[in-house]
């Protein structure tokens, strides 16, 4: 149920969204907007009375002029409300792909190096039921599924820091009332007017259907129905998962018997949470190439999806990591390989972490006793120094060296859960 614009209904919905003991330090992302405006107003009363030390930051994307007067207006606002401010500068665009999604991807990952840095474990964002109603209408035209229509949780992990939206059930409308019978100002960006953007045009749709009865109301009750029932299939998922998937050097065997045998739904998420989990990317790969990925497993085929290599092996499917995908990527020693590879042994001058490739491999004599298929090994991490192999942990050549998973393996299923 949507509140009214009453503080005092405001303070306590704020208050609900965290435990009974808040978290000493909590982070505030403000834009300057009248959304993120009001959070800090609302979180600063309510926590006045507690143990709780507020911090905010507002990220400059360098895309529009008036972006660093803005910055400014925050941080004076801040100051004035005895809150520790800084503005983060993102300066990443090359004028390539979607501008407003590597937007986005760069402020949380700004914003969690910010609160990584303060020691903030817990950062409150700004997003409204009308940003749940607008995301929903927005995937819903991409035909998204139970997953996408779900849209933004209230709470979740990244990078270490948990990301809260307190103000998910409160309306825009709600806060600019509170606003302004509290007589406090915010900043305009001339953004949310240009139609460019697939968010506004999104936004005056929404405006048309009210008179439906389609409202941010609906659709966020729309998207919480949608998130349980993600719930659900999530736990289907994992549950599969413990049952058929097994982990093999950082590889993934699945029980081919059980895997057909799964509802469609379920055997689909569960080739991608295993397809992600390998290539650490955070979209999943198009619709048709996982159509062609499951019918090549279902038919005894081997296929190739997101980075990763599907192998039949008779009773079982080995998914792993795809050598082009990972044949340029190289590290210093003591760095972290494809995201998710830490290699341990003794130093050495001039040495690098590089994948085996076919080069390396026919080095490895013993490669067959790990009982690990030649496309598989070849993406797996190796010492080199210049064109010499010292070691390759994983394909029988240890040398001293040994490989493991920065997450470990029981990553694999309890990531299933931890949305």
């Amino acid at each position: 149920m949507l509140l009214t614009n009453t503080g005092a209904e405001l303070l306590s919905v704020l208050r609900a969204q965290f435990p009974a003991q808040p978290p000493k330090r909590l982070g505030i992302a403000v834009s300057g907007g009248g959304d993120s405006v009001a959070l800090l107003h609302l979180a600063r009363r309510c926590f006045a009375d507690e143990d709780v030390e507020l911090f905010a930051a507002t990220v400059d994307h360098g895309l529009r002029p008036e972006a660093a007067d803005e910055a400014q207006w925050v941080k004076r606002l801040a100051t004035d409300l005895g809150i520790v401010h800084e503005t983060l500068t993102w300066r990443g665009w090359d004028g390539n792909g979607n501008l407003q999604d590597h937007a986005r991807r760069a402020r949380y990952e700004l914003l969690t190096q910010w609160a990584q840095r303060n020691q903030i474990v817990t950062l409150a964002l700004a997003h409204t039921a009308d940003d749940q109603a607008e995301t929903l209408l927005m995937r819903l035209c991409r035909a998204a599924g139970v997953s996408g229509l779900s849209a933004m949780p209230s709470r979740r992990m990244q990078d270490g820091v948990v990301l809260v939206r307190p103000l998910l059930s409160v309306t825009r409308e709600t806060l600019r009332n509170f606003l302004n019978a509290e007589k406090l100002n915010w900043c305009e960006d001339p953004s949310n007017m240009d139609t460019r953007y697939e968010r506004i045009r999104v936004r005056k749709v929404l405006d048309s259907l009210r008179p439906l009865g389609l409202d941010a109301r609906v659709l966020t009750e729309v998207a919480g129905n949608m998130a349980r029932a993600r719930e659900a299939l999530d736990w289907y998922t994992f549950l599969a998962a413990k049952d058929l998937a097994l982990i093999d050097a950082g590889d993934v065997l699945l029980d081919l018997r059980g895997f057909r045998t799964l509802p469609e739904e379920i055997a689909r998420r569960l080739l991608l949470h295993v397809v992600g989990w390998i290539s650490g990317d955070r979209y999943p790969p198009r619709r048709a190439a996982v159509a062609e990925a499951m019918a090549a497993i279902r038919h005894e085929r081997s296929a190739q999806l997101g980075g990763c290599l599907i192998l039949n092996q008779g009773r079982r499917a080995r998914i792993c990591r795809e050598y082009k995908a990972v044949e340029d990527l190289q590290v210093q020693l003591g760095e972290l390989w494809d995201g998710r590879w830490v290699l341990s042994g003794a130093v050495l001058p001039e040495a690098e972490i590089r994948p085996l490739g076919p080069q390396g491999l026919s080095q490895c004599p013993n490669w067959r006793e790990t009982g690990r298929p030649h496309a598989a090994l070849q993406s797996t991490p190796a010492i080199w120094q210049g064109e010499s192999l010292i070691a390759a942990p994983l394909a029988g050549e240890s040398r001293g060296w040994a490989a493991r998973l920065k997450s470990g393996e029981e990553d694999f299923y309890a990531s299933l859960l931890s949305h």
